[in-house]
């Protein structure tokens, strides 16, 4: 098994085990990138819109 492999199964496991052992630490966290993510791509959309008008 490479590095790389390892270290992503490693990976899926602690997230595994963390929305297992903390589902609403999990959801919140969740819920927290989407809402970074939304907020993101309205930053872009209203640059654009700038941009372009």
């Amino acid at each position: 098994m490479n590095a790389k492999k390892a270290v992503i199964l490693v990976g899926v496991a602690l997230v595994l085990f963390y929305v297992i052992t903390q589902p609403t630490q999990a959801g919140d966290a969740v819920q927290s990138l989407f809402g970074w993510l939304r907020e993101g791509a309205e930053a872009i959309i209203t640059f654009l819109k700038n941009l372009f008008a």
